[in-house]
């Protein structure tokens, strides 16, 4: 589901693929529902692409965030993006208890938690692919 979900670099926000075009991609704003043009010189990265570091290698964003989903209920985070460096290394060390705290930086988690919120007040709550989710429930029983 996050592999169609992009950020692009120097645009606020998250926005959804929503065609091709010739030497671009046509992306929906998230907060605003437009439509814009992302053209071949623009930093975009799907979320189904980033990893945070850990302590033995990476953690996909999708269980990241997953972890944040089951820890706030589903609702939005209870910290705030305005939060102090040691407050939201904290927060993070409740997610992902062995992130690795030389390689992930505070404005980083910062946007983690201001993506987590645009996606729930989008409605967009299924962050693992349906088959990891199956996965996990097996592991469980």
């Amino acid at each position: 589901m996050l592999k169609t979900i992009l950020s692009i670099s120097g645009r606020p926000g998250l926005f959804r693929l929503v065609s091709h075009g010739k030497n671009m991609l046509i992306v929906e704003s998230l907060a605003d529902k437009r439509k814009v043009p992302a053209y071949a010189n623009d930093k975009v990265i799907s979320l189904g692409d980033i990893a945070i570091y850990t302590n033995d290698g990476e953690t996909p964003l999708p269980q990241v965030l997953d972890n944040i989903k089951k820890k706030e209920n589903g609702e939005k985070a209870s910290i705030s993006t305005s939060a102090g460096s040691d407050e939201l290394r904290a927060y993070m060390a409740e997610i992902l208890p062995d992130f690795d705290r030389d390689r992930v930086y505070p404005n980083d988690i910062r946007k983690m938690i201001s993506w987590y919120n645009i996606l729930v007040a989008s409605g967009l709550t299924d962050f693992l692919p349906e088959e990891e989710e199956s996965k996990e429930k097996e592991t469980e029983e």
